[in-house]
């Protein structure tokens, strides 16, 4: 049976700066568990595959299972369910909120993090669509990329040609009838040739040589987003790009592989392989993402298959590997431990019932302070490419290390409100030294233009993404400054400020009137931006108002115009794609859109207006309940009146009964409790009826009607 590991590590083959918090690893124990508890599981997978193409995600119930006899609850709060007639007292809706952080306060892990699977990336360990291909992720259509990846992958995991109840045979139909797998993109192309089933002549070269070029030429690769300089989908080639790959293939590569060439080749495997080993060992062998972490291990098995560096390289892939009902993925990182932790955190403050939880609140604390960046990168930073990271909060774990600004951002805020909670409650503040570091870091990341990236400063052009050369991936050469980040950093400086008004007081300001400009010069002339749920709350921090600010009364009017017909929001990930906001397939709402949407115009002062003039109800429908069968029905947003505003959770009947769809996946739990709790915290209005539940696997959500 599997067993979820929290914070754990030893050998001399695992090296960490601080005794392994954050680490999450799975292990299987053929002897763990009773019978009854392995029935459970099976159960739970069986439903899962069951309704695995309505229902594509997980909902962690393996996790769930084993924190639900590691932290019991006993619950203690009523199930309020009042009647039209009836009114509604502080006391019902402190309930409601008890229910709720009581529940979530059970899936927090001992090292006080929450656990949760970060999949996504399907080509990492994907999952069969219906066609009989492989999508780039779990919601996309299938792709010669990911499909003729997996079929190799199942072939050498043993699965027969016609094994997998079909699916093996309807794969290779698949491959074969969209051009067989020599129409598969660079990076497949690169792995099948690892593999010794396609020929390396067959890949676009990739001269090691660009290391060795000037740093002011701007395809250096050290100018290049990191994620792009560590490692045919969407992003077909254009014609400059044929030219260079015949170019290299054809002229460049003769040269380099014979004498007196072979000797520059020589030279810059050596620097590539220098960056390599750095890398490795400035993330505790972890590496800043799945891609680059098998790359470098491959490459220093090159290198050295007894080597000391491939030794440490092996026990960090279970860092990446997440089990759950419909299996084991690769993560797209480590884990999400940091971000996650700061909302959680951040909502439950918001309650105004910290006093009450505060065991949950001190535990996670401890992790934000333990998963603090404390020290820079060793040796010279710009022969290594790399930014400053001294107080920086990463995505994931202090091992990990790599600093991003957001990031960074929630890390302080939820540091900065847990400071202002007594110590007694919550544990010994940071110290301020800290606390001073992490606004350097923020200060440091900010852009010219005064917009923020996400790891480090924009260092080159956007141009050059005509030579991207990933195929599969657009807008990664360069790293580019998100509205996302922006506001996140204009937040942060805001909160730290008020607490610490005489600390860099000048070039906060001067920081936050140039992001806040940032926001505004990008916004298109209909209000929308890819960050359009997060520009309002970084333009109100930034002193801007709603009635003073164009900028935030174009972005509320486009918000109001996504507002779908049932009441709430529900964006799909082909907004990304394509730049043009789309709604999910169907119009359905999705909870964490809804809630963003809420958030931003709450928060730009818009509770007497728009939505909030209607009644915006998410409810239990009749006929879905019907339709759903055993499970609980999941909510849907309508308009109905009288005014009023009602948010539902549902809780399931048992725990590996699963509804075949719901507006909360299990990555997007955290995320969705901080921001309806604090949305729910800020409407200034009565509330006039509490009616049940929502569903979450182990754990419920309010359901809170407010007029």
């Amino acid at each position: 049976m599997w067993r979820l590991k929290i914070a754990e590590g030893s050998g001399p083959w695992l090296r960490t700066n601080n005794n392994h918090i954050g680490r999450q690893v799975w292990e299987f124990d053929p002897s763990l568990g009773t019978p009854e508890e392995i029935a459970e599981v099976e159960r739970a997978r069986e439903e899962f595959r069951k309704n695995r193409f309505e229902k594509k995600h997980s909902s962690d119930l393996l996790m769930r299972l084993q924190f639900s006899k590691e932290n019991p609850l006993e619950m203690d709060f009523p199930i309020i369910k009042l009647q039209d007639h009836e009114d509604v007292t502080e006391e019902a809706v402190l309930t409601s909120l008890r229910r709720a952080i009581s529940r979530i306060s059970t899936l927090q892990a001992h090292d006080g993090h929450w656990p949760g699977d970060y999949g996504g990336p399907m080509f990492l360990l994907p999952g069969l669509n219906k066609d009989g291909g492989w999508g780039l992720h779990i919601e996309g259509t299938s792709t010669m990329f990911g499909t003729a990846l997996t079929y190799v992958m199942l072939r050498l995991l043993g699965e027969g040609s016609d094994g997998g109840f079909g699916a093996m045979e309807k794969g290779r139909n698949w491959i074969l009838d969209h051009g067989s797998a020599t129409a598969i993109t660079s990076w497949g192309k690169m792995w099948l040739s690892v593999l010794g089933v396609f020929d390396w002549s067959g890949n676009n070269p990739l001269p090691p040589e660009m290391w060795l070029l000037p740093y002011f030429i701007p395809v250096h690769p050290g100018r290049m987003w990191c994620h792009c300089r560590m490692e045919d989908l969407y992003y077909p080639h254009p014609l400059i790009q044929d030219i260079l790959w015949a170019s290299l293939h054809k002229i460049v590569e003769p040269i380099l592989m014979h004498w007196p060439g072979n000797k520059l080749r020589e030279k810059a495997i050596n620097t590539a392989m220098q960056h390599i080993h750095y890398e490795d060992e400035n993330t505790r062998y972890i590496c800043i993402g799945p891609v680059n972490k098998v790359l470098n291990m491959l490459c220093c098995w090159i290198e050295e298959p007894n080597s000391e560096a491939f030794k440490l390289h092996l026990p960090r892939v279970s860092d990446y590997l997440w089990v759950a009902e419909d299996g084991m993925k690769m993560q797209g990182y480590n884990g999400s431990q940091l971000w996650d932790t700061a909302f959680t955190v951040q909502a439950i403050v918001s309650t105004n019932l910290s006093e009450e939880f505060g065991p949950t609140l001190k535990k996670a604390h401890e992790f934000v302070k333990n998963s603090q960046v404390l020290d820079d990168c060793p040796g010279d930073l710009n022969s290594w490419y790399r930014h400053i990271s001294k107080g920086a909060w990463p995505f994931s774990t202090a091992d990990h290390g790599w600093p991003i600004s957001d990031c960074t951002a929630e890390g302080l805020k939820a540091a900065l409100l847990l400071s202002k909670i007594s110590p007694e409650i919550v544990g010994n503040q940071i110290d301020g030294r800290k606390l001073y570091d992490a606004v350097n870091v923020i200060l440091s990341l900010m852009n010219q233009d005064g917009g923020f990236a996400t790891y480090e400063l924009t260092r080159s052009y956007a141009w050059l993404e005509i030579i991207n050369p990933a195929e599969t991936f657009g807008d990664i050469v360069i790293d580019y400054p998100y509205v996302e980040c922006t506001s996140a950093a204009i937040q942060a400086l805001t909160s730290f400020k008020k607490l610490y008004p005489g600390h860099q007081r000048e070039e906060i300001d001067t920081c936050i009137t140039k992001s806040a400009r940032f926001i505004e010069k990008i916004q298109q002339a209909d209000g929308m931006d890819l960050g359009v749920f997060a520009s309002p709350m970084g333009l109100v921090a930034a002193g801007r108002t709603y009635e003073s600010s164009s900028c935030i009364r174009k972005a509320c009017n486009f918000l109001l115009s996504k507002q779908l017909a049932s009441g709430g929001w529900g964006e799909s990930y082909l907004s990304c794609q394509d730049k043009v906001y789309t709604n999910l397939e169907g119009n359905r709402t999705h909870a964490v859109n809804t809630g963003w949407a809420m958030l931003a115009l709450i928060d730009a002062g818009q509770e007497i207006m728009g939505v909030f003039n209607r009644n915006c109800m998410i409810s239990a429908e009749e006929d879905f309940r019907k339709a759903q069968g055993k499970a609980n029905a999941i909510s849907s947003l309508r308009l109905c009146s009288p005014p009023a505003l009602v948010v539902v959770f549902l809780q399931p009947k048992s725990p590996h009964k699963t509804p075949q769809s719901t507006l909360i996946s299990s990555a997007d739990l955290a995320p969705a409790f901080s921001i309806l709790c604090a949305a729910l915290c800020r409407l200034d209005c009565g509330v006039s009826e509490i009616l049940g539940s929502f569903y979450g696997v182990f754990w419920d959500f309010l359901l809170i009607k407010m007029v």
